[in-house]
């Protein structure tokens, strides 16, 4: 027998069905979203000056618009915050300033749950936190334009059982629907916005909804001695595309982790078909189902890959994506995955930056 609780969703669902008219909404407001970065700066639960600082200033807003970029994804920490006892005010009066300044500079805006402690012990708990938290933040903004902000409701869901998530993402979202009907939402799969797990699942039954998930493949590449992920990353000097020459001898602190069998797979991985290959598994999914697809995250950490490498990379994911229109953001503007070789300004972008992100062509 099924839970009750899926049970009363599927009759809400037959009862009350989502209109084509949503979806088109959906899709429209997706593409909207195209040439975006992600400002790392409230979900930095390290960083405990954060909110003191003001990071997104109108010189920024400036930049993004020159460089032809449309779109930005506020992470925010809101479940560190709140844990800590800080007000809310004191996080959404900082939220409030973003979204008159994305208002007045025409970008559009995602604010994104970031940093939750959702999991497949915890997940009643946890869903409850995740709704009243957007309950607070739907009524907020309520009166905002649907076509200007979008809320993802939580990111990064952790491996897990994929029917666990997609009950509570279900919850979450009948909850928000209580108070905003026609604001766009963006969910990704469990196991970290994979796409192999959402090329496995089934659309939910709101039809007002963007599909989300992160490209970080080969992640031997992108997260190249990223010292949060630990030993199986610790190998460095990987360049792409893979290249015999210059490829690197594997760290021995990676031996008998993962990053051994990322190492031994990356010739055969690390080019650019292995990439437009990857993204078409989410692209064919999208297109079965008819829904909006999203990649929110995809960069380089560019504390050791060399700027070529980078440079080819972005290029590689920006280019794939948009022959299959998908849109796609850029994590993230100004921290250790930033696209520029120093403090954003042009004169610290790359000439092989701009072209990878089209600024050089004008575009």
């Amino acid at each position: 027998m099924l839970p009750f609780c899926v049970v009363a969703r599927q009759v809400i669902a037959k009862s009350n069905p989502t209109t084509q008219a949503a979806r088109s909404a959906a899709f429209k407001r997706a593409k909207s979203l195209d040439n975006g970065v992600s400002f790392s700066w409230l979900e930095q639960t390290w960083n405990k000056d954060a909110l003191a600082e003001t990071r997104i200033s109108d010189t920024d807003l400036l930049l993004l618009k020159k460089l032809g970029f449309k779109s930005i994804r506020l992470p925010v920490a809101f479940e560190y915050y709140e844990n800590e006892h800080i007000a809310d005010e004191r996080i959404f009066s900082h939220i409030d300033n973003i979204v008159k300044q994305c208002g007045l500079y025409g970008f559009k805006l995602i604010i994104d749950y970031h940093n939750g402690n959702f999991n497949e012990n915890n997940f009643p708990v946890e869903t409850k936190t995740i709704i009243n938290l957007w309950l607070k933040l739907a009524k907020r903004y309520k009166k905002v334009s649907d076509d200007d902000l979008f809320f993802e409701i939580y990111n990064e869901p952790p491996h897990m059982d994929p029917q666990v998530w997609k009950d509570a993402a279900s919850d979450i979202i009948a909850e928000i629907r209580k108070i905003d009907l026609n604001r766009t939402l963006i969910v990704g799969a469990s196991n970290y916005n994979s796409i192999y797990e959402l090329s496995r699942s089934v659309p939910l039954a709101d039809d007002n909804i963007i599909y989300t998930f992160h490209f970080y493949e080969p992640f031997l590449f992108t997260h190249q001695g990223a010292e949060w992920i630990g030993d199986q990353e610790s190998t460095v000097g990987v360049p792409f595309p893979y290249n015999a020459e210059k490829f690197p001898i594997i760290n021995p602190k990676a031996k008998n982790t993962d990053g051994e069998k990322n190492y031994n797979e990356y010739p055969i991985d690390g080019n650019e078909q292995s990439v437009k290959d990857k993204l078409q598994i989410v692209k064919k999914w999208g297109d079965k189902y008819n829904v909006p697809l999203l990649c929110g995250e995809y960069g380089v950490y560019n504390k050791y890959a060399d700027q070529d490498s980078r440079c080819r990379y972005i290029s590689t994911v920006r280019q794939t994506l948009k022959k299959l229109n998908i849109p796609g953001l850029l994590w993230d503007y100004n921290g250790n995955f930033s696209i520029f070789n120093g403090e954003p300004s042009i004169a610290d972008l790359p000439d092989c930056m701009k072209a990878a992100i089209g600024y050089a062509n004008g575009k």
